[in-house]
């Protein structure tokens, strides 16, 4: 009497261990990229909430400070956020981050948020 083999095959197998080599090398790229945005996110919101009254050029003075502290070093904060003074203190995040994948294959990824200095009391 034969019986059938039940299980994965060699093939299966391999396919898996090729995705899940592909899977670990993206989540390498992409996850301390989502780790420095929520860094990011939360020193602004820190920053907003210890001083009230500052002018735009202290407090980007006081964020390059805090991303040295941080060593968030291929970052500026000049070049992601823009920080205006109309109605209160507002930042604007926006940057993407590229990390190589494979070659010339790039995974992109684009961080967008907005601070107000009122609603980031009011949110306390």
């Amino acid at each position: 009497m034969r019986h059938s083999q039940h299980g994965a095959s060699y093939m299966s197998i391999m396919f898996l261990i090729i995705f899940s080599a592909i899977m670990l090398k993206v989540l390498i790229g992409v996850i301390p990229a989502y780790l420095d945005d929520r860094l990011i996110d939360q020193m602004i919101t820190d920053e907003l909430l210890a001083n009230q009254k500052v002018a735009p050029a202290k407090f980007r003075s006081n964020m390059d400070n805090r991303f040295t502290m941080n060593n968030i070093r291929d970052l500026k904060f000049d070049d992601i956020a823009k920080v205006s003074n109309t109605d209160g203190l507002k930042v604007v995040k926006s940057y993407e981050v590229r990390k190589n994948f494979l070659m010339n294959i790039d995974l992109v990824i684009t961080f967008e948020k907005s601070f107000d200095q009122k609603s980031v009391q009011a949110g306390q």
